[in-house]
């Protein structure tokens, strides 16, 4: 079946839309909480959560989240949500990338596919947190800065010692902004 191509101005498949290689992007449904959570599992160092916890994120978030299949299949997530205190922040928590969709510049898609929602007018920064040792989310996020030309600053913030068990390492947390929305190009290439 040959999938057409719809991108938005970012490059970013719009709502629902497919992209190059037959991956479709939309907002999840309690029905894709399960596959969260095992491609999470899939994804190392990525923190388990609980599959309820998964069914809130597809269900509560799901206009700041979004799954990307391929077929029937799961390849691609991520967790976000609007701080209720800093509304103009998109805070990232999860990116998960599926074995067989790694290399197609798949999570700067899935970025930039939720901040073109409606959901995410007025957003000007991007938060997340991610460990020192964590190269693909550090190059991830590094990247996106560059390409909205914004600033990315970094501190530490939940504590390996303070806030978690032993063996977490210490969460960084990111910043990159303030940007304009009109500076979306963050789809590093398309899907192939």
């Amino acid at each position: 079946m040959e999938m057409q191509s719809n991108q938005t101005s970012s490059g970013a498949p719009g709502v629902g839309e497919r992209s190059g290689g037959g991956l479709e992007f939309s907002p999840p449904t309690a029905d894709d909480g399960l596959a969260v959570h095992r491609l999470i599992a899939d994804c190392p160092p990525l923190d388990q959560n609980s599959v309820y916890c998964n069914l809130l994120q597809c269900t509560h978030f799901a206009e700041t989240c979004v799954a990307v299949k391929r077929g029937d299949d799961l390849v691609g997530w991520i967790s976000a949500y609007r701080p209720p205190q800093e509304p103009d922040v998109l805070f990232v928590w999860q990116v998960a990338v599926g074995e067989s969709a790694r290399g197609l510049g798949l999570a700067g898609q899935m970025i930039a596919h939720i901040l073109e929602r409606p959901a995410c007018r007025g957003v000007s920064r991007i938060k997340t947190t991610i460990t020192p040792d964590n190269a693909a989310s550090w190059g991830l996020f590094k990247g996106i800065a560059r390409r909205l030309s914004a600033a990315l600053s970094d501190a530490p913030w939940f504590l390996q010692n303070q806030h978690f068990p032993s063996g977490h390492d210490t969460e960084h947390l990111v910043t990159i902004g303030p940007f304009e929305r009109d500076a979306l190009t963050i789809s590093s290439r398309p899907a192939a």
